[in-house]
């Protein structure tokens, strides 16, 4: 499914707003978070990824995405007691 859906079709959809369905938490942390201060620490670490190692822009993005879900699903497990 994936490799069929172009990135123009992507690029389309609100994906916050789709999860947000999901997870409020979603459509209301605009309004909750300093944002501006997030989206500028994620942009020096894509920045930095793309410097460091020569990736483009949406490779960083890509790494990056994959380091925070691999950070979250560790937490993850330390939260519910798995120690392996």
């Amino acid at each position: 499914m994936i490799e069929r859906t172009s990135d123009e079709a992507t690029d389309k959809i609100d994906w916050t707003k789709a999860w947000s369905k999901k997870y409020p938490i979603l459509g209301r942390y605009q309004n909750e978070v300093e944002v501006s201060y997030y989206a500028s620490e994620l942009c020096r670490l894509i920045c930095d990824l793309e410097k460091k190692y020569g990736y483009d822009d949406l490779n960083a993005f890509l790494v990056l995405k994959d380091i925070l879900a691999a950070v979250w699903k560790n937490r993850k497990k330390r939260t519910n007691g798995d120690n392996s």
